[in-house]
Formats: structure tokens, sequence, C-alpha cells
């Protein structure tokens, strides 16, 4: 069965529900803001994101998906800090913005099909970010990690995550908030082969935060990242075939793999913070691309059940399928067309 799927045979059912793509995912308030910062209302931004109080998680993701929206159109968040220049999170969505601008910049292909040019414009707007984060850290609160994770982002640019500036950054982020989401990405990704470590350094950090996170955390999922990116680096970069396909579902089949996994999935399922707008829909779509790549239709099914429309969240789709709703798609009707075990 799965390996119709690989040749491309038609699969039934037709697909699936009718795709939500809004970013937000589950999350209506920041919804309801985004659509009132198109239309210039840079208070909407204001108020979801105090709105979200000492949860730094989902603070941070309304902070992160607003600044999205300011890539496209930043008049209301140039306005907002014109109207309140010292307004914490208005300084640190602008390091936000500025650290995606110098994503765009570089590209997303691998550094040997990178210019030089676009590795300056990295390099100077993820500086430029630092700034910024710097200027928003001496704003932050006392609890809020945001300003030094974003930081960190910016740091991505020159691989200085063997600096002293980096330690004490990621010391500070992590006594604010040590499981947080975002923050625990951020190292995952910096230690990772594809970046400034390898394979060893990026599975030590994720295990390490994923057996101290309590149960519920979105932490402990970190394991699942890993993984991804494994395999993506050994059977899947720069390419998206059947066979790497095949291969990629290979690995995931291992049986130490799907045992590190299913164990990282009972201690998050475990907790009483997996519900709720954010990040737990995300954990849903690790999970959903996890029982498809592993072929465990019936586990996938039910997963698919609790994401509902929410496609999205993660760009850990886009590894292995080409664009996210066409391995949202494969994946549900690889699930759905396949009989209860």
């Amino acid at each position: 069965m799965f390996s119709r799927l690989f040749r491309k045979e038609p699969a039934q059912p037709a697909g699936p529900p009718p795709f939500d793509t809004n970013p937000a995912l589950d999350d209506h308030a920041l919804r309801d803001a985004m659509a009132r910062v198109d239309t210039g209302d840079w208070t909407a931004a204001r108020d979801v994101v105090a709105a979200a109080g000492n949860n730094w998680e989902l603070r941070g993701r309304r902070r992160t998906l607003l600044a999205g929206r300011a890539t496209e159109n930043e008049s209301w968040l140039y306005a907002w800090l014109r109207a309140a220049p010292d307004d914490p999170d208005a300084v640190l969505m602008q390091a936000l913005l500025l650290n995606m601008r110098a994503g765009e910049a570089r590209g997303s292909a691998p550094a040997a099909q990178t210019s030089r040019e676009q590795f300056q414009a990295f390099a100077a707007l993820s500086d430029a970010a630092a700034q910024v984060s710097r200027r928003a850290i001496a704003l932050a609160g006392p609890d809020d990690p945001g300003p030094w994770i974003e930081l960190l982002d910016s740091m991505f640019a020159d691989g200085r995550g063997d600096s002293q500036e980096f330690a004490e950054t990621l010391a500070e982020a992590r006594r604010r908030d040590p499981f947080n989401f975002d923050l625990n990405v951020t190292l995952v990704s910096i230690y990772c082969q594809k970046w400034y470590g390898s394979h060893e350094q990026m599975f030590s950090v994720a295990r390490q935060v994923s057996a101290a996170a309590p149960p519920g955390a979105t932490a402990v999922m970190m394991p699942f990242l890993a993984h991804f990116e494994y395999a993506m680096r050994e059977f899947s970069w720069n390419k998206a075939t059947a066979q790497s396909l095949a291969d990629v579902a290979m690995y995931f089949q291992r049986p130490e793999v799907q045992a590190e996994l299913d164990a990282c999935t009972a201690k998050w399922r475990a907790g009483a913070h997996t519900h709720g707008p954010g990040r737990p829909m995300t954990m849903r779509n690790w999970l959903a691309l996890y029982y498809f790549l592993s072929n465990r239709p019936a586990e996938g099914r039910a997963v698919f059940a609790e994401i509902g429309p929410y496609m999205g969240g993660t760009f850990a789709w886009e590894y292995f399928l080409g664009p996210a709703e066409n391995g949202f798609t494969l994946a549900w009707r690889f699930c759905h067309k396949a009989s209860p075990a």
C-alpha cells in the first residue's frame, strides 16, 4: 500500500477536508488581529500579544506571526513604533521582521548554491536584527525570554554558537523559560549538521531538553525535530523524489526511532497543556507526518481528526514532500485510504 503511494498511483478518497492555511491555525484571536493589522490597525497586534500574558510560548508565536504579516506590509508596525517607540513588543517584532528579511535575503538553497551577495545581505540584516534585539532586551520585563531568543536567531549568520555572547544569551533565555518551543527549535537548528553542528550535537541537545521537560511541554517533542532534520540531511537533502521518500520512510520505520518518538509522544500527551491555541497544533502536524512516514495509518487518522482543517504550523512538511500542502494531502490520503489494522 505504501509503495503504491510512492509510485504516485491514484489515492482514494480524493482528498482531505478543505484546507485552512491561515498560519494562525486554531488561534482565532490572532486570526482576527492579523486581519485588522492588514487594515493598518496596529492596536490589534498590541492587544492580542498582551492578551497572551505570561504564556511566553503563545506570546512569542503571536509576535512571530504578526511580524511575518509585516513582511508583506510593514507600515502598521512602524506606525506602532512611532506611536510607542519604547514598547518592548513593538521593538521585538521589529527585530523579528529584520531576522525574517535576513532569511529571505539568504534564501533556502544550500551554501554552495548561495551567492556572495546573498550571504552579505544575510549578515547585514542579521546584524541589524541583533542590534534591535539588544534594544528589546533593555526594554523587556523580568521574565520574557523573547528578546534573548531573537538575539540567538540573529547569530545564524556568523555561527557564533561557541561565543561568550551566545552562551550568556542562551543562559538568560533558559533562565526565563527553559522549555520554550522557539528557544529549543533555535538550539536544535543551530547545532544541526545543516548549520554549525553535527548530528550528534543536535540529538544531544534535543534529548537533553526532552528528558528534562515536564509532561505536556512542547520541548518534550524536540527529538521529532532532530529526527526530521537527520532524515532530511541524510536521505532528502536538496531533492524530493520517490526514492528519497522511500528512504526516509524506511528510517522512520526503524524500531529504535519509533521507540524514542513514541515515548516522547506519550510524555507529551500525559501533560495538561496539550490543548489550546498555538503550538499543540504544531505538535499534531509533527505526529501526522511521523505516522505517515512510519506506515501507521490508523494512528495517523486519529491525529488528522484532531487537526481538522488546520494544515501547517511546521516547516517539516516541506522536508520530504515538496510544498506543505502537497505533503499534507499525501499523508491524509494515505492514512484515510488504508484499512484499519
